[in-house]
Order: structure tokens, then sequence, then C-alpha cells
């Protein structure tokens, strides 16, 4: 696969806790210059990465990150916030325990109040796989599907597991194709990455691999 494809396909990502406005911006230095998909980015730096972009790569935050816990409301205000500031994509973290409790509506609920407080702007869906049993991996497909969402993702890297190869295949066989898929969390090689695309993901969630080009070229 053309490098230049696998890259159009990445969220170029740094959601740790310790990354600085530097750091975020060098970032975006790399989204603009390897054309990825967007840079995803914590919500306190959107406005300045917007702004210092002006408009050359999209700029992606978190809602509800990483443990996806806090109310339905303030999810929405946050997203809110987030477009103001500049976002062009959202990806939320679904409330876990409600799912795992069977509350679908609440989650199914969740899910549209943020999509439409952002109108237009894309709205993936976190919904931590490595946290959930294969019959709740299926429901939250169902809701998913059955929501305003644009993409289902993975995992937020942070709860202990990343995508799985199983996880998005899952994905693809029930998905086929009316939702979108983001895969997130260990793409660590180009080997990952045409892997994880081959089996159905239109999107990657990762930091390593514009690590990996820009280690080539040295």
């Amino acid at each position: 696969m053309d490098i230049k494809e696998i890259l159009n396909r990445c969220d170029h990502t740094l959601l740790l806790q310790t990354a600085t406005k530097k750091e975020i911006l060098s970032v975006v230095d790399d989204g603009i210059k390897y054309s990825t998909a967007s840079v995803c980015i914590p919500p306190c730096y959107v406005k300045a990465a917007a702004e210092y972009s002006g408009g050359r790569v999209p700029v992606c935050t978190v809602i509800g990150f990483p443990n996806g816990n806090s109310t339905a409301e303030s999810k929405v205000y946050e997203a809110k916030c987030a477009v103001e500031d500049g976002a062009d994509e959202i990806d939320m973290v679904i409330n876990i325990g409600m799912l795992r409790a069977g509350e679908y509506d609440y989650v199914l609920d969740e899910i549209n109040r943020i999509k439409a407080a952002v109108g237009d702007k894309i709205v993936k869906v976190i919904v931590e796989c490595s946290l959930l049993t294969e019959d709740e991996k299926r429901k939250i497909c169902e809701i998913v599907l059955a929501s305003d969402a644009d993409y289902i993702k993975t995992s937020t890297g942070f709860a202990g597991g990343g995508a799985t190869r199983e996880d998005v295949s899952l994905f693809a066989s029930i998905m086929k194709g009316r939702k979108k898929i983001k895969a997130a969390g260990g793409i660590s090689s180009l080997a990952d990455a045409e892997d994880f695309i081959s089996l159905g993901a239109d999107r990657l969630g990762t930091s390593r691999i514009v690590k990996l080009i820009k280690k080539e070229e040295k």
C-alpha cells in the first residue's frame, strides 16, 4: 500500500497528559507536512492548533476522555466549546458503565445529543473494546448504527488495550459500510496500518506512523 494512502488515513495523535503547546504545534506541523487525515489533540489546545493550522490540516479532539463517565450534559458542552474553538472532528467516549448496565437508550441519546450539538462536524464514537464482552461489542455496534454518528472507534489507548484485528473485523462485519471505522491504540508499524485498513478501518489513530516515516527520512 502506498505510504501516502496510509498517511491520508491517519489521525496523527498526541493525547498524553504531559503534552505541551509546543509539542502539539509540532504535531500540527507534521500533520500538514504529511497530509494526515487530521491531528487529534486535547481540547485545551484546539484553539491554538486551529489558529496555527489555518485550515491546512483538520483538527480533531476528544470528549469525555478517557473514561467516558462524565455527564451527558458536560460532554455536550465540551463538544460545543471544541467546535467554537475550531475543532473539525469530535472523538467522544461512550458511558461504558451505562452500556454494560443495559442502559442502551441513554448511550444512544448521548451520542445523538453530541452529534446534534456539533452539526456537520464528524463524530467518532469511542467504545473501548478492551473493557467489553463480545456481546457488548455487538450491542454497541447496533447502537452506533442507529445513531447519527459517523464512525465507531475501537479504543482510547488509555485503558490497557488498543485496536485488535479481531475487533476491527467484527465491526466491519456488522457495519457493512454503513458507518466508518477507526482503529486506535497500539498501531506501531506500517504492517499494522496496512492490516487494519485491509480489515476495514477507514481511519487509524496513531502517533507512530509519522514518527516511522520521519525516522526513515533521516
